[in-house]
């Protein structure tokens, strides 16, 4: 992948450090189709036919890119995953875990596949799956304020 553009100037005036989430894929596209779907967002084409960009609606970006025959990057389940988190309409546990069903829903539609059961914490409703590369995901909804 190409280097990135410079970060503008950070609080004291010199170069900032900027960041971003970044998933190796297979196929960036459909990857970024389904991330698209979940977050409601439009994927944006990146820097090269084989890498995507998502803005994460509170700012920065979730980057996909398929991987150099030069440096491959082997699919793998590790103690990284993403979390997409979403907000319930009501303060109650009942309304966090109901959302929490559909976008699980939507989410197998989608091509994820099932992880744990959902259930209710003391911050949220959650559930784990796995992408349709098999990357980790968290969807938690946690309760209006």
């Amino acid at each position: 992948m190409a280097a990135m553009a410079p970060s503008p100037a950070g609080p004291g005036g010199g170069d900032g450090v900027d960041g971003f989430d970044l998933l190796a894929a297979d196929d960036p596209a459909a990857l970024a189709r389904f991330y698209g779907a979940l977050m409601e967002v439009e994927p944006q084409p990146g820097l090269s036919p084989s890498h995507w960009r998502l803005a994460w609606p509170a700012g920065g970006w979730l980057e996909l890119y398929g991987p150099s025959r030069i440096r491959p990057q082997p699919r793998q389940l590790g103690r990284l995953g993403l979390c997409l988190q979403r907000q319930a309409h009501a303060a109650d546990a009942t309304g966090s875990l109901a959302l929490l069903q559909a976008w699980i829903a939507t989410a197998l539609d989608l091509g994820a596949s099932a992880g744990d059961l959902p259930r209710q914490e003391s911050f949220g409703a959650e559930a784990w799956l796995l992408d349709p590369e098999g990357n980790r995901l968290l969807l938690l909804v946690v309760p209006a304020s």
